[in-house]
């Protein structure tokens, strides 16, 4: 296999979470499809947020070594918190080969490609290489660290772990929005100063809303069968319908929270870039707007995933938008005539 059809067999998995059809399987494809790192975008997104309005606060207080290190081990983060999620969903007996899980990508052992001690052991590697990455970090900033990342911990494991399982009490979403919202983004603010002002937290719930919206796609993709086995997502307590309509809400919220934010002087203005992402908003709005197709599309790769895909294609629009703007306020800064 050439090099030039390994980085094709993994642009592939990275866009579409799954290896591509009829292609021998390497190893980095393997890992990128296990660890589903199709989705580690939103978490990059969230640590350079951090980052942004960190430099944006006080570039001088920044260090770049450490805002880098968190953004590595948020990564690392999600990748374990992805395997976990499949570990403890096989052992609950959710994840089935008839469940969504299975239908939509592989997954790691019911597929064939890992065995459970292999999946178990992989889980256990990737949170020690996050727990070096604590233990710099702590040393660097204090124990504030630990707090930051032990909660974020606590959300990943018993997000689907016994006995809490947060997913099935309708707390995943919940859940979703700390994790990558004041969590993430204030925990690689504070990583890369030193301080956490409280106004972070506030700035960080825009890009929380958004991600929160990718979850409440995927649990309304899932809800007839989650329904079935008693897990109690948010669209399952809403209702298919009702839970289209707060997704949609929490799409287009995004919007007036950031530009307002601009308006009132509480960030620069260029962050009113949001709005190339209008676009993209309306056609997911026009989705969620009606139920799931019968049938997958045409070449429709991830069903029966449906409205889990409209949301993150806009979250990720949305949050690039939203990472130039804050770039340009600190490249180019300009303040509005009312703001003093």
């Amino acid at each position: 296999m050439t090099i030039g059809q390994r980085v094709s067999n993994w642009r592939y998995a990275l866009a579409t979470a799954n290896p591509p059809p009829g292609v021998p399987l390497d190893g980095v494809t393997k890992w990128l499809v296990v660890t589903r790192a199709a989705v580690f975008s939103m978490t990059v997104t969230s640590g350079l947020i951090g980052g942004l309005l960190a430099v944006g606060a006080d570039r001088s207080a920044v260090h770049y070594g450490y805002l880098a290190l968190a953004i590595v081990g948020l990564v690392a983060a999600h990748a374990a918190n992805n395997m976990i999620n499949d570990y403890f969903d096989m052992e609950e007996g959710i994840d089935t080969d008839e469940y969504v899980r299975a239908l939509y990508a592989p997954h790691p052992v019911l597929s064939g490609w890992l065995t459970k001690a292999q999946l178990r052991n992989s889980i256990i590697f990737v949170n020690a290489i996050d727990l070096v990455i604590l233990l710099i970090l702590t040393w660097a900033r204090g124990p504030l660290v630990v707090v930051f990342a032990l909660a974020g911990l606590f959300i990943s494991v018993f997000y689907v772990a016994p006995p809490i399982s947060l997913k099935k009490r309708g707390l995943g979403e919940p859940g979703v929005f700390l994790t990558w919202g004041p969590l993430m983004i204030g925990g690689t603010y504070f990583v890369a100063t030193g301080t956490i002002p409280g106004w972070v937290f506030v700035a960080s719930l825009p890009y929380a809303i958004l991600v929160t919206t990718v979850l409440f796609g995927k649990h309304i993709d899932k809800i007839g069968p989650d329904a079935e086995r008693g897990i109690r997502t948010m669209p399952v307590i809403l209702g298919e319908r009702n839970a289209r309509l707060v997704a949609s809400a929490l799409m287009i919220a995004f919007y007036p929270i950031v530009i307002g934010s601009a308006l009132v002087g509480w960030i620069g203005p260029w962050v009113a870039l949001v709005v190339l992402a209008i676009p993209r908003l309306v056609q997911v709005l026009r989705q969620f707007s009606q139920p799931k197709p019968e049938t997958a599309p045409n070449a429709y790769v991830g069903w029966p995933l449906w409205f889990v895909g409209g949301a993150f294609l806009h979250t990720r629009r949305a949050g690039a938008t939203l990472i130039i703007g804050l770039l340009l306020n600190i490249l180019v800064p300009v303040s509005l005539p009312w703001v003093s």
